[in-house]
């Protein structure tokens, strides 16, 4: 059976004419760009300057990287002069560790404010007469006008990153903007038996795909359960009253030597309330602790551990895709659980709609074929993957975007967050991160053999 027979979905816009692709491009530009200025305008430059995290850069950086990243690739890489390169050094990512940026000659915010306005001007400019034309050959930076599409994406990741460095802000005076939590009701644990078959995993065609989600292959799987929802706090209590993080035997040596190194007892941002009471602090202020929502900012080694605790394992990327997108009955791979559709409210909660996860069951039109419900948005998933390249990957159109961080080191998240933008919450992107790391918006679901 070939790729063909498997029939990845066609993505790509039919007879896009050029003004369209502009007028997508900067939109999305100016979409990206307001987010940011809404994320970080109702804090003074105090909080905007400090360094909060030694696991996170001051947020000033965050904003001026942004538009260093973009002269770099839509002014510098298409033949036009730029603006800042001699900035290039201080908000390069690879050069300093976030912990060390703080001691940088960063702008001020006024400054960052203004640089990234100056760089979004020009490549306003340029983009109204650069050639866009659709039957560029795939691995240009024009090609299904890609480069503005990473650049647009990368200004979003930065988005959710400053999201998490504003929830490790003790203090913080003003909660970023959120609607008030769906309601759902209690559903009691379950789990999805997933047909065993060859499947399409990742995408050649995704005119937003990044060069980790490249090239379309086929997978063959045996059958496996999946968990139809996202592990819960209410879930995750019963875990630490059995004595989850006391006893070794649930945990992975290396696990167990972090938990012990970190005194690790409870997710991150949870308090005892009294009782068997919890609460948690959310962008600076202590609630109580809502038993129904998908449980956040855990470890791998953590996910790991619970997965251990209740007879289950962490599914690998592969499971995790295949339970999201393929139906077995017309053997196709979906464009999103739901169908062919973007993302919607009532779908996947997603691009800070509602600023923290929603309960489980509040998004059943999502439900992918197999019934796994909440495998967009809400919480990144871990999964027992490590971070490695698919056959016939090639970077583009730098390394440092995936290439540097492949091996055993990182292990794979699937399926956004409340905080991811939509258009970055593909079933197809892989997100990674160390097995040691908390503060981003993660959680789990469980897998086991048939």
């Amino acid at each position: 059976m070939g790729l063909n027979d498997l029939r990845e979905p066609d993505v790509r816009e039919p007879d896009v004419r050029e003004p369209d692709v502009r007028e997508m491009v900067a939109a999305e530009l100016e979409a990206a760009r307001q987010r940011s200025l809404r994320l970080l305008d109702p804090y003074e430059d105090a909080v905007l300057v400090g360094q909060h995290s030694s696991l996170m850069s001051p947020l000033v950086w965050d904003l001026a990287h942004v538009g260093n990243y973009e002269d770099l690739w839509l002014l510098r890489a298409l033949g036009g002069q730029g603006v800042g390169s001699a900035l290039d050094d201080t908000y390069d990512a690879f050069r300093h560790p976030r912990r060390d940026r703080r001691a940088l000659a960063l702008m001020a915010p006024a400054e960052a404010r203004s640089y990234v306005a100056c760089v979004r001007a020009q490549v306003l400019d340029r983009l109204a007469s650069i050639d866009l034309d659709p039957g560029r050959p795939s691995g240009e930076l024009l090609a299904d006008a890609f480069v503005y599409r990473m650049v647009i994406q990368h200004e979003h990741q930065h988005d959710e990153t400053m999201l998490a460095t504003l929830q490790l802000v003790e203090d913080l005076p003003v909660r970023p903007a959120g609607r008030p939590e769906r309601a759902a009701g209690c559903r009691a644990a379950a789990e999805i038996l997933v047909d065993g078959g060859t499947f399409t995993m990742g995408t050649s065609a995704h005119p937003w795909a990044l060069d980790n989600e490249r090239p379309a292959h086929e997978v063959a799987l045996p059958p496996y359960w999946i968990d139809t929802d996202p592990v819960t706090n209410r879930d995750w209590l019963e875990f630490m009253e059995a004595g989850g993080y006391s006893q070794p035997r649930w945990w992975a040596a290396e696990g167990w030597a972090w938990r012990e190194e970190a005194a690790l007892e409870h997710p991150q941002f949870w308090r005892p309330a009294g009782g068997s009471a919890w609460s948690r602090r959310r962008f600076g202020q202590q609630e109580d602790l809502p038993l129904d929502q998908p449980v956040v900012h855990v470890c791998w080694y953590e996910a790991d551990a619970y997965a251990r605790w209740r007879g289950r394992r962490l599914p690998t990327e592969a499971e995790w895709e295949r339970a999201a997108t393929w139906d077995s009955v017309s053997s196709t791979k979906r464009l999103w659980p739901w169908g062919i559709h973007d993302p919607t409210p009532d779908r996947a909660n997603l691009g800070q709609e509602h600023g923290q996860p929603t309960p489980v069951g509040s998004h059943p039109t999502g439900a992918s074929p197999c019934g796994a419900q909440q495998m967009i948005g809400d919480v990144w998933e871990w999964t027992a993957s490590d971070f490695e390249p698919y056959p016939g990957f090639a970077s583009f159109p730098y390394r440092e975007y995936s290439e540097v961080f492949y091996g055993p080191g990182h292990k794979v998240l699937r399926g956004g967050s409340w905080a991811t933008w939509p258009g970055a919450a593909r079933p197809t992107f892989r997100n990674w991160d160390l097995p040691i790391r908390r503060q981003i918006f993660a959680g789990l679901r469980c897998a086991r053999d048939a």
